[in-house]
């Protein structure tokens, strides 16, 4: 029998960093290889913040590796097991079936006007705004532009992130069964020069945002990260072929997690 290979990922709080050595040895006794080489399954220890940067510092793997996450931060949308609960999850692990739940992921690519391409992979969501003064692009769907944009910024959220900044203005959730972007405004301004269609549109997996700056240069922040700040002459936002594995080891639907972060157990 193949043996399994588990990377644990916790952030540098000491609770974190005490969970993850008593996953490590816990693991061992259930002849787990625990290493950051080729793993199966990445372990999350920590909240959102640390599933993301897991995700991202296993980009280039995403084919072969399962993400669990364990709560012990201040948001943990994507953290199934707290901290009383890691002898089950352990025992899960030593169970373990396949069990797989798929997220559509983002592809972003940013074209630089001096020639370079920046390509990302987004979670959540990526949002370009800026601070001072209104941006203004112009917003492709496909080939056909369909709207020019003035206002504060843009955020262009996944099924899975559609439930963090998008839901905070005013857009949809979207189950991640579908395999979808929604593109929703921030602060739009509109008048006879610049008009949008004022709510959040939803594009299915095939189709491409592509987004133009005319005036004005914004921010690239993707997954609590910021690409460096340059002049871009396009962003082309896409789903990607490849989703986000998450072992469901304990079968928690994407709609149980919407309800215990924002709603509770009261009803």
């Amino acid at each position: 029998m193949e043996v399994m290979n588990v990377c644990l990922f916790p952030n540098d709080k000491p609770q974190s960093l005490e969970v993850a050595q008593a996953l490590k040895e816990k693991l061992a006794k259930i002849a787990v290889n625990v290493t950051d080489q080729h793993p199966d399954i990445v372990i999350s220890i920590g909240g959102d913040g640390t599933f993301l940067s897991a995700v991202q510092q296993f980009s280039n793997q995403l084919s072969t590796i399962r993400f669990v996450g364990v709560h012990t931060g201040h948001l943990g949308f994507y953290s199934d097991w707290l901290v009383s609960e890691i002898d089950t999850l352990v025992e899960r692990i030593a169970d373990d079936q396949g069990q797989t739940v798929n997220y559509p992921l983002m592809e972003g690519r940013v074209h630089y006007a001096d020639g370079q391409v920046a390509q990302v992979l987004a979670l959540n969501e990526m949002i370009l705004n800026r601070i001072t003064n209104s941006l203004s692009l112009d917003v492709y769907i496909d080939d056909l532009l369909f709207e020019k944009f003035r206002g504060d910024g843009l955020c262009i959220s996944t099924p899975a992130g559609s439930s963090g900044y998008n839901k905070s203005l005013s857009g949809a959730l979207i189950d991640p069964d579908f395999s979808a972007l929604q593109m929703t405004e921030i602060a739009s301004i509109n008048n006879r020069v610049y008009r949008t269609l004022g709510s959040p549109i939803i594009i299915s997996a095939g189709t491409k945002i592509r987004i133009v700056p005319e005036l004005g240069n914004s921010t690239i922040n993707y997954d609590s990260y910021q690409l460096p700040h340059s002049e871009y002459e396009e962003i082309i936002f896409e789903i990607c072929k490849q989703p986000l594995k998450m072992a469901n080891l304990k079968q928690i639907s994407f709609w149980q997690r919407v309800k215990n972060s924002f709603i509770g157990e009261d009803c």
